[in-house]
């Protein structure tokens, strides 16, 4: 059954209090919270979550910025109940944008995703529904170290392709198909650096 605002906000707000403590930044994404940043000075960092309202929850503030180890890529972040090891709760792209559900068509392989307006070029990544089975077959969850991500093609307004490539062809869809669509941002750096988390929202889906 689908759960009502009050529902909601009282599991963020349990969630997060006693399982939240702690974010993690991760260069590719991972379903048990793999693919961790290390070395250096890196640390995961303690957040302060506001009141949850609406079915989401948001950082208030960041107790510091992470210390990125050289070579590394931040490209999500992970939430924790530990400083080191503990429980994985979750991860979730870097960059905070919105979240869309979308159809996937067969004919001519369309993404369509109201709400949105990507641009051609944009990296995104897909996530599933309650109802697995309609997540598009021959695409990947989050993406994996293999495929981090997808570039949108043929955008045009609320509608676009998914490539493998920045500009290549369209990935096909084999069937009709649905899921959630949300663009991401993978910082490199060469040198070893600071990554703050300005903000970083929880919602039930």
């Amino acid at each position: 059954m689908p759960f009502v605002n009050y529902s909601q906000n009282y599991m963020l707000t349990q969630l997060t209090t006693n399982h939240g403590q702690y974010l993690s930044l991760h260069y590719a994404y991972s379903p048990t919270g793999a693919n961790e940043l290390s070395g250096g000075t890196y640390a995961r960092v303690v957040p302060t979550w506001g009141t949850a309202a609406g079915g989401a929850i948001s950082t208030t503030s960041i107790a510091s910025a992470f210390n990125v180890p050289v070579n590394s890529t931040v490209a999500w972040v992970g939430i924790w109940d530990a400083l080191t090891g503990g429980n994985f709760v979750g991860m979730g792209p870097n960059g905070g944008a919105a979240q869309y559900g979308f159809t996937a068509a067969v004919t001519g392989n369309l993404f369509t995703a109201p709400g949105s307006s990507y641009s051609n070029g944009t990296t995104v990544v897909l996530f599933d529904t309650v109802d697995i089975a309609q997540f598009p077959s021959g695409f990947l969850v989050g993406g994996s170290s293999g495929v981090p991500f997808y570039y949108v093609v043929s955008a045009s307004g609320a509608t676009f392709s998914l490539s493998l490539t920045l500009g290549g062809s369209a990935i096909t869809v084999s069937a009709a198909s649905a899921g959630i669509v949300q663009a991401i941002t993978a910082e490199a750096y060469v040198a070893a650096g600071n990554f703050t988390v300005s903000s970083d929202v929880l919602t039930l889906v």
